[in-house]
């Protein structure tokens, strides 16, 4: 199927005609405070986590679901709403969702109980489902051709660097004030946004010849939850429990369901799976996926390497994030100007290249001496490298999809990401948690053996048991750190190994290097003009 042919029409109600350039940097600024408002509170609450065990009484796992159902419910609907705002229009799917958003923040923020809190997130997420795809879509489906890649990077800068600063942020206010206040940067980032869209913002919508899809995005939502839910609870019941295997089992059976009856479907699916078949859809999906999975599996790897090893607070430790996420969100915005002139597939080639040499120079030089600066480079070449790949990734996906189903394009994107995300901190961080139980248990000889297999746990349960073991107290934490360093060593070679992997299939079977022709890029200014 060609991405070329448009089965049904894009109609842009009430937008006056083609935006002017102070009114597409107005609504690139809407949308992105909207989708920071949403990507910082993915990350945000993991720095209050004791605060709410403690105010709500809650156990440890109450408070990783209170964490982990936002995403999970996010990530369940992006397809089924992304498709329903093409259809009824991304504007009001747009007011509608930072409504239902900022309203359930405001309700997590006042919680009286863990019940409460759960209900609020679960809200959360479906507001957030209905605000990311759209917030792309807008993009895609308002900035002429000529302009569309650099709105783009804008976009993938936030999407990437956004949870660093959200996290930051929410440290902060922790820090100086209380932990119900993380609630408040969503909030007046929701306020700003809603405002900026009702006076910005053009509506545009689908006009289809066929109807909704309503079996697939059911069948979506399963497959997803399922999937995600693997993901998430794996590593906490284990990878082989009763639980952790009917979720997969389901999910994967939904996943393959879903493929069947999307291929039934065919023009008229939620999405068309047979466009996999072209380099730009799977090569750009297979490339986010990767890469935020590395991303968020190095944050997981990054906090305790800061806190336990370093002795830094969550504060300090978020800050120490910040030039990975600079040099991201930086790159992000270049990286349309350098596939202008190299290609989308170099583009992406040399940002996982680059990406690569960052887990390796932290593999090599990282050590309990060295300390910050001793990961300093490789986490400004890891920057670097995610911000020039995933812009052209970005693009590729929404190219891949005709112009009036945006919204299921970048629902799509945005499902890989979260994918990545789960996949990335589960994988990695078993990998780091396995690496450092087998370089511990070498050098706990002398250290009495409760202590030894409370420190066998992890890092931080061996900084704390570290007190009661009297003399042995400055051993044990030297043994704890180095064994970190060890796991993290296998980590970011596991890393290298995944990333290099990336690299060949970029390289032989990425999106073409294309650069759009003066024609086409003036027909297309035309087009969005005649709108």
């Amino acid at each position: 199927m060609s991405t070329n042919q448009l089965p049904g029409a894009a109609d842009h109600a009430g937008d006056g005609g083609a935006p002017d350039a102070r009114q597409l940097r107005t609504i690139l600024i809407a949308v992105s405070i909207a989708l920071m408002a949403v990507i910082a509170s993915v990350s945000g609450l993991n720095v209050a986590q004791t605060h709410m065990a403690v105010e709500f009484g809650a156990s440890q796992n109450t408070v990783l679901w209170i964490i982990n159902i936002y995403t999970l419910a996010l990530a369940a609907l992006l397809l089924p709403l992304g498709a329903i705002g093409d259809r009824l229009g991304r504007k009001p799917m747009l007011i509608a969702g930072l409504g239902v958003f900022g309203v359930a923040s405001v309700a997590a923020g006042l919680a009286p109980t863990a019940e409460v809190m759960l209900a609020s997130r679960v809200a959360s997420g479906i507001g957030a489902a209905m605000i990311m795809p759209i917030t792309l879509a807008v993009i895609t489906s308002t900035f002429p051709e000529e302009q569309r890649g650099k709105a783009i990077g804008v976009w993938t800068g936030v999407a990437g660097g956004g949870g660093i600063t959200g996290m930051f942020l929410s440290a902060l206010l922790v820090d100086v004030a209380d932990w119900r206040w993380l609630f408040v940067l969503p909030v007046v980032l929701v306020i700003v946004a809603l405002a900026m869209t009702l006076k910005s913002v053009p509506n545009s919508r689908e006009h289809a010849g066929h109807s909704f899809d309503t079996i697939g995005a059911l069948i979506s939502t399963v497959a997803v939850t399922g999937l995600i839910f693997v993901l998430h609870q794996g590593p906490e019941h284990g990878w082989t429990a009763t639980v952790t295997l009917i979720s997969l089992a389901v999910g994967l059976i939904a996943a393959i369901g879903f493929v069947a009856w999307e291929l039934h479907r065919r023009d008229a699916s939620l999405l068309d799976v047979r466009l996999f078949r072209e380099r730009s859809l799977a090569g750009g999906s297979i490339t986010l996926l990767i890469v935020f999975g590395v991303q968020a599996g190095i944050a997981v790897v990054l906090f305790p390497f800061f806190q336990a090893v370093l002795g830094w607070s969550g504060l300090l430790s978020t800050v120490a994030m910040m030039p990975m996420a600079a040099m991201m969100m930086m790159t992000s915005g270049l990286a349309p100007k350098l596939a202008a002139r190299i290609g989308a597939r170099s583009t992406m080639a040399t940002g996982t290249a680059l990406a690569a040499l960052g887990l390796a120079l932290m593999a090599l030089f990282v050590s309990v001496d060295g300390g910050y600066l001793s990961i300093l480079p490789g986490l400004l070449a890891m920057g670097t490298g995610m911000g020039l790949s995933m812009t052209p990734s970005t693009e590729a996906i929404t190219n891949s999809l005709p112009r009036e189903k945006q919204g299921v394009a970048s629902a799509l994107n945005d499902v890989t990401r979260e994918f990545g995300t789960a996949l990335g901190v589960s994988m990695l961080g078993a990998l780091l948690s396995a690496g450092y139980r087998n370089a511990i248990d070498d050098k706990l000889d002398g250290i009495p053996n409760g202590a030894a297999d409370t420190a066998r746990e992890g890092i931080a349960n061996a900084v704390e048991v570290a007190p009661s073991t009297g003399s042995h107290a400055q051993n044990l934490l030297h043994a704890a750190q180095q064994s970190f360093v060890d796991g993290w060593q296998q980590a970011m070679w596991t890393g290298v190994a995944v990333m290099g992997a990336l690299f060949v299939y970029v390289t032989l079977a990425g999106p073409k290097n294309t650069t759009p022709a003066v024609g086409d890029e003036t027909e297309a200014t035309e087009t969005v003009a005649a709108r």
